[in-house]
């Protein structure tokens, strides 16, 4: 539910060129060198969102996209199961991000070790997908205001859920994990969606990029939600308890592939 937007300008309208290589607090703990695993994080994402969220994590990241044709892939038809869904596509994400970096395809757009900025042959790569499944069918981003504004009237009657994959790659082992979350938003059943719709676009939100319609982070969304069942940023794209625990998980099974 939360803005894709490429890695050229941001929601705000910022240049992203000065955050292509997100950095944390120096002072503050980075999850990845707590875990004795390699950073930056490579981000095979061009979501602003996703990076927001690992920059709040503390974990440095470094932008490597290469889109593949995602609509081609999985079943989007009705009672289709959206977590076969998300595991899909971001599997297909990462593949073809793995097979780039080991062509070759990707030695210019590679960030460099501190020092003599020699590049390391050791990484750890993130992809993930998220949907809006909204009375037992699949959303993803609206091909039209109308659409967005025919999304956002259906989840004043009915709850929406979002559900979100993510996947943690090892190179050069190549060691994947992988996992969803899922969090449903129930809205006032007051709201009216197109009056919200028109209201976001009046102020420049990106609608039409977003899974679902709507961005729950933007103020003139939040008065209408009454609860959400998960956490906010499960809901934004990306599940910070999700990451904690493939990383987790990542590092277990490398310190047995080690053994």
């Amino acid at each position: 539910m939360a803005a894709q937007v490429d890695d050229t300008t941001t929601n705000d309208g910022t240049n992203a060129a000065s955050i292509s290589t997100i950095t944390t607090d120096n002072n503050a703990i980075n999850p990845l060198t707590q875990l004795n695993l390699p950073s930056p994080l490579l981000l095979g994402s061009a979501s602003f969102t996703r990076k927001l969220i690992l920059r709040q994590m503390n974990i440095p990241i470094h932008p490597l996209v290469r889109p593949i044709d995602e609509k081609a892939l999985g079943d989007r038809s009705e009672f289709a199961n959206p977590k076969e869904l998300v595991l899909e596509v971001a599997s297909a994400k990462m593949d073809h991000l793995v097979k780039e970096i080991q062509n070759g395809n990707c030695v210019d757009d590679m960030p460099t070790t501190e020092g003599d900025g020699a590049p390391t042959d050791e990484w750890i790569l993130l992809t993930g997908d998220q949907v809006v499944l909204s009375q037992s069918t699949i959303l993803e981003k609206p091909t039209s205001i109308e659409q967005a504004k025919q999304f956002v009237s259906g989840y004043a009657t009915s709850p929406c859920s979002t559900v979100g994959s993510c996947i943690l790659t090892h190179l050069p082992t190549g060691i994947r994990v992988a996992g969803v979350d899922t969090a449903t938003i129930h809205f006032h059943s007051t709201m009216n969606g197109d009056t919200l719709v028109d209201a976001l676009l009046a102020e420049g939100a990106p609608i039409l990029s977003c899974a679902g319609g709507l961005m729950i982070e933007h103020p003139l969304v939040q008065q209408h939600i009454d609860r959400i069942d998960g956490t906010e940023d499960s809901v934004m794209g990306l599940s910070k308890e999700l990451v904690m625990r493939l990383l987790v998980e990542l590092k277990e099974k490398l310190v047995e592939y080690k053994n």
